[in-house]
């Protein structure tokens, strides 16, 4: 298998008129952000530790904190960060 050393002397030795061509190819070969995601989901590892108490008790608290109202929404939290 080449390494990616060999792989910039070939770009480097191309004709400029191949330049385009071949970057074409090579972006193709590339995966998609969503690939990648799938690919990340696909492989992660089974989360093995135990559900604590601690956790029991948390997620009741979020559940909670969002039927009462004590939330805060997508777009105040981009407005508080400055990105919107």
């Amino acid at each position: 298998m080449p390494a990616r050393d060999d792989l910039h002397q070939l770009i480097e030795e191309l004709p400029e008129a191949e330049i385009a061509r071949v970057s074409r190819v090579l972006r193709a070969l590339l995966p998609s952000a969503e690939e990648e995601r799938l690919y990340t989901v696909d492989t992660a590892p089974e989360d093995d530790e135990p559900y604590t108490p601690e956790d029991r008790a948390a997620v009741a608290e979020a559940l909670r904190d969002v039927e009462e109202g004590r939330t805060v929404s997508h777009e105040e939290v981009k407005r508080s960060w400055g990105l919107s």
